[in-house]
C-alpha cells in the first residue's frame, strides 16, 4: 500500500516500478485469468447447489440426515388449516432461538403435483398432500424432553400431536418413505382432476382437429389421453387426444 503523503515524484516513480515489474513477468497475467476463471466456475457451482438446495426446501424433498446417534421418529402435529407453512417456518425459527435445532431433525408440509384442467388448459398446481397437519422428525419420546415438548405444543398455530394429550404416536416408518418418494415424484405421476365419461360429448379445441365435435370412446387415466370419436368425410373416426386438448360441452 502506498501512503497517501508520499511525494509526488515518489508515487510516479512507484507507480513506473509496478508497470515495468509487470511488463518483466508476462506469465503473472495468464496466472491471474486462469485463477479468475476458476473462481468463477466455483462460484456458478456453489450457486447451482444453493439453488437446488432452494428448490427442494421449497417443494419438501430436502431432509437431514443427522449422524449423532439420537434414534429419531416422524410424528404428525395437527396446525390450523391454512397455517401448515408458518407452523413449519415458526418450529424451525423457534428450535433454533432455543438451541434445539439439532433435535429437530426435520420440519415438512408435504406436497404433490397435481395436473388440472383450466379452461382447456393444461397446468400442474401444487397442494398439500395432508391439509391441516405437519410432520415432524424428533427424537424418539419428545414428550421426555420438557423443553422440545412445549416448544412444539406452544408454536402458534399448532392444535397437538396425533396420539393422546401427553403421548405422541410416531408415523410408521413405511408410511412416511411413501409419502417422501411420492413428493418426490419416484411413484406416481400426477392424475388431472377433470373426470371424464365414457360416451360423454366433448369439443376439441386444440391440435389438426380443433373444433371437431365428438364422443368419448375410450378413457386412458395414465397417459392422460381419449379416444374421442368425431364426424370427418361423414365418417366416424377416432382421434386421439391429451385430456387439455379437450372441453366439456
Amino acid at each position: 500500500m502506498i501512503d497517501e503523503r508520499t511525494p509526488k515524484g515518489e508515487l510516479e516513480g512507484a507507480i513506473d516500478a509496478d508497470e515495468t515489474s509487470g511488463d518483466e513477468t508476462p506469465g503473472d497475467e495468464t496466472s491471474g485469468d486462469e485463477t479468475s476463471g476458476a473462481e468463477e466456475t466455483a462460484a456458478e457451482q456453489t450457486e447451482e447447489s444453493a439453488a437446488e438446495e432452494a428448490a427442494a426446501e421449497e417443494s419438501g424433498t430436502r431432509i437431514r440426515q443427522m449422524n449423532d446417534g439420537i434414534k429419531r421418529r416422524w410424528y404428525a402435529i395437527h396446525a390450523h388449516s391454512g397455517q401448515e407453512g408458518a407452523v413449519k417456518k415458526s418450529i424451525q425459527v423457534l428450535a433454533e432461538q432455543e438451541g434445539l435445532g439439532d433435535l429437530v431433525a426435520n420440519v415438512l408440509v408435504p406436497m404433490e403435483e397435481v395436473a388440472e384442467i383450466k379452461s382447456g388448459q393444461k397446468k400442474i398446481s401444487k397442494r398439500k398432500f395432508f391439509p391441516g397437519y405437519v410432520l415432524v422428525q424428533l427424537p424418539e419420546h419428545p414428550e421426555r424432553n420438557p423443553e422440545l415438548w412445549h416448544l412444539i405444543k406452544n408454536t402458534p398455530g399448532v392444535t397437538g400431536f396425533i396420539g393422546s394429550r401427553t403421548v405422541p404416536v410416531p408415523l410408521e416408518d413405511a408410511e412416511v418413505n411413501a409419502i417422501l418418494e411420492e413428493i418426490r415424484g419416484e411413484r406416481e405421476r400426477p392424475k388431472p382432476k377433470v373426470k371424464f365419461e365414457s360416451g360423454e360429448r366433448v369439443k376439441i379445441i386444440d391440435g389438426p382437429f380443433s373444433n371437431f365435435l365428438g364422443n368419448i370412446d375410450e378413457i386412458n387415466l395414465e397417459r392422460g389421453k381419449l379416444k374421442v370419436m368425431v364426424e370427418i368425410f361423414e365418417r366416424l373416426t377416432s382421434v386421439e387426444v391429451e385430456f387439455w386438448q379437450v372441453e366439456k360441452i
